[in-house]
C-alpha cells in the first residue's frame, strides 16, 4: 500500500510539477523561480540540524509498536516532540542569522529585497512548522501507514500547485504567490495531524515529558549522532558533484552533466519510493524475532531489487544518450565512459538498497568510521583524478571512495552483527544475482551497439524503446524467476502471476 500510493502520487505530482514551473516561469518570472529554488537550497542547507533523529526515532518504535506498548511509544514520542521543537527553534535562529546577509548574496538579484526577504521568511516559516506540528507523522512511518502521510499532503501538495497555478495566471502577484504556499502548509499539517489523532487517540506527547524521559534513553541521542555523521556524508558526497566539475572542468559541462543527473535522480527517487514503503515492514519484521521468516524476506526484497535495477541498468544503457540527442540534441552528449561510468555507480547505490534497509531495521549505525573513509577517498580521488580526467574522473572518484564499503564491509556488517550469520551465506545467495545481471549487461551492451547508437528522433525512440525494452525485462525476469529462490519467494505472494507462470514453465524449473 505504502509503494502503490507513494508511485501514483509521484506519477501525478510528476506531472503537475512539470506544468506548473512552465506556468510560473512565464507568469512569474524565471529570476523569481530561481530565487526560490536557491532559498531552497539554503534552506536544505539548515535542515541538516535534524538528519538523523527521524531514523533513530523510527527505529526505536518498532518493538513497542509490535508490542503494543503505548507507554513506551508515549514517552519515545514525547522526546522527538521536545526535539524537534529545538530542531525548529535552531532552524528559526539558523534561518534569522544567515538572512542578514542577504543584501550582499543578491546585490546583483533582478528583484526587490523586500520581496527576497518575504520570500525566504516565508519558506523558513513552512519548514519551522513542519517540525513543530508535524512530527506525529513518523508514528505512521514506523507503522507501516506512511501512505496515509502521502495521500493527505500529496493531495495538499496538488491542490496547492493547482490554486497558484490559477493565481498566477490571474494576478501574476509574487507576494500572493507565496503567502498561498504557507497557507497550503499550515492546511495541510491540521488536517494530518486531525487524521494521526482519530487514527492514535491513546498518542498524547509532552514537551516537558520529552526532555525529561531524554535522559531515560540516552541510546536515542547516541544513535542519532551516529546516523548523522552517515547521512552528513551523504549529503556532502551526493551534493559534491556539480561543485567538482565547475571547479575542475567548467560551468558548461556541470549543465551537460546536469541533463544527465535530472533524469537519473527523477528514476532513483521512484526507487526509493519503493524502498520508503518496504522499510517499516523490515523493521517491524525484525522485531517479531523470526530469524527465518527475517532472511527468506532479505532474499525476496533482494530479487525485487535486482529485477529493478537491472531494468533500470539495461534502459539507461539503451536509451540515455538517444534520448538526451531527442530532447535536447546531440551537442549536449557526454562521452561513452562518462555514461558507463554514471551507471555504474548507480547499480552501486540501487543494488545496495536492501541491505541498507536491514542495517536501518536492525540499528547498525556505529561503523561511523565507514562514513569518515568514504569522505575522504571521495575528496582525495577527487582532486587527483578530477584534475586529470574531468567529469569522468570525478565520477570514478565516487565509485571508488565507495564501492569496497558498499559491496563488502556493509554487507559483512549486516550479517555477522545483525542476521547473526557468516558473510558466505550472503554471497552464495548474492552470486546467481551477479552473475545474472552480467550476462544480460552484455546482451544489452550488443543491442546498443548494432541497434539504438543511431536514434535520433522521439519516434524511432519509442519504437525500439518497445521492441527491444518488453522482451529483453520478459526474458530477464524469467530467468530470474528459474534461477534465484527470491523471485520465486515474490512471485508466490501473487496468485495470478504464479498461475500464469505455471502453465509456461515446468515444474522442476519453479
Amino acid at each position: 500500500m505504502n509503494m502503490k500510493v507513494g508511485m501514483f502520487f509521484y506519477i501525478i505530482s510528476l506531472f503537475i510539477s512539470f506544468w506548473s514551473r512552465k506556468v510560473f516561469l512565464n507568469h512569474l518570472g524565471a529570476d523569481f523561480i530561481g530565487l526560490t529554488s536557491t532559498l531552497n537550497d539554503i534552506l536544505s542547507f539548515l535542515n541538516v540540524a535534524e538528519l538523523g533523529i527521524g531514523t533513530s526515532i523510527t527505529y526505536f518504535l518498532y518493538k513497542p509498536l509490535q508490542e503494543q506498548n503505548r507507554e513506551k511509544i508515549n514517552e519515545i514520542m514525547s522526546v522527538l516532540a521536545y526535539l524537534y521543537r529545538k530542531i525548529g527553534e535552531i532552524l528559526a535562529v539558523a534561518g534569522l542569522a544567515i538572512s542578514l546577509i542577504f543584501p550582499f548574496i543578491f546585490k546583483n538579484a533582478n528583484l526587490d529585497m523586500i520581496l527576497i526577504f518575504f520570500t525566504f521568511y516565508v519558506l523558513l516559516l513552512q519548514s519551522v512548522c513542519g517540525y513543530i506540528f508535524n512530527y506525529k507523522s513518523l508514528m505512521l512511518a514506523a507503522n507501516q501507514q506512511q501512505y496515509i502521510t502521502s495521500t493527505y499532503l500529496q493531495t495538499i501538495y496538488i491542490i496547492q500547485n493547482i490554486v497558484q497555478i490559477i493565481l498566477a495566471y490571474t494576478f501574476s502577484n509574487l507576494y500572493v504567490w507565496t503567502i498561498t504556499g504557507l497557507i497550503f502548509t499550515l492546511i495541510g499539517l491540521f488536517v494530518l495531524n486531525k487524521r494521526i489523532d482519530q487514527h492514535f487517540p491513546w498518542l498524547k506527547t509532552n514537551l516537558k515529558r520529552g526532555k525529561e524521559m531524554l535522559q531515560e534513553y540516552p541510546e536515542i541521542l547516541s544513535k542519532t549522532k551516529q546516523i548523522f555523521i552517515h547521512k552528513i556524508k551523504n549529503f556532502l558526497l551526493y551534493r559534491s558533484d556539480q561543485i567538482f566539475i565547475f571547479a575542475f572542468v567548467n560551468l558548461k559541462m556541470v549543465a551537460f552533466y546536469g541533463n544527465y543527473m535530472l533524469i537519473i535522480n527523477k528514476v532513483n527517487y521512484l526507487v526509493n519510493i519503493i524502498s520508503d514503503g518496504m522499510s517499516a515492514g523490515v523493521g517491524n519484521l525484525v522485531a517479531e524475532g523470526d530469524d527465518k521468516n527475517t532472511m527468506k524476506v532479505f532474499w525476496e526484497l533482494t530479487a525485487i531489487r535486482f529485477l529493478i535495477t537491472g531494468m533500470i541498468i539495461f534502459v539507461f544503457l539503451l536509451f540515455l544518450q538517444p534520448f538526451i540527442t531527442c530532447w535536447l540534441g546531440k551537442e549536449y552528449h557526454l562521452d561513452d565512459i562518462i555514461i558507463y561510468l554514471i551507471l555504474f555507480n548507480l547499480f552501486i547505490m540501487l543494488s545496495r538498497g536492501v541491505v541498507e534497509i536491514y542495517i536501518g531495521a536492525y540499528g547498525l549505525f556505529s561503523d561511523v568510521w565507514a562514513a569518515w573513509v568514504e569522505l575522504a577517498l571521495n575528496i582525495i580521488f577527487t582532486v587527483i583524478l578530477g584534475y586529470a580526467y574531468g567529469i569522468a574522473g570525478i565520477v570514478a572518484a565516487k565509485i571508488i571512495s565507495v564501492f569496497f564499503i558498499a559491496m563488502f564491509w556493509k554487507p559483512y556488517f549486516l550479517f555477522t552483527r545483525g542476521l547473526k550469520k557468516s558473510v558466505w551465506v550472503y554471497w552464495k545467495g548474492m552470486s546467481g544475482y551477479y552473475i545474472l545481471f552480467v550476462i544480460f549487461l552484455t546482451i544489452t551492451i550488443f543491442l546498443k551497439h548494432y541497434f539504438t547508437d543511431s536514434i535520433t528522433d522521439f519516434p524511432h525512440l519509442i519504437l525500439y524503446g518497445i521492441c527491444i525494452t518488453i522482451p529483453l525485462t520478459i526474458l530477464y525476469f524469467l530467468t530470474m524467476f528459474i534461477s534465484t529462490n527470491g523471485l520465486k519467494y515474490f512471485v508466490v505472494r501473487q496468485p495470478n502471476l504464479y498461475k500464469a507462470l505455471s502453465k509456461i514453465i515446468p515444474k522442476n524449473m519453479r
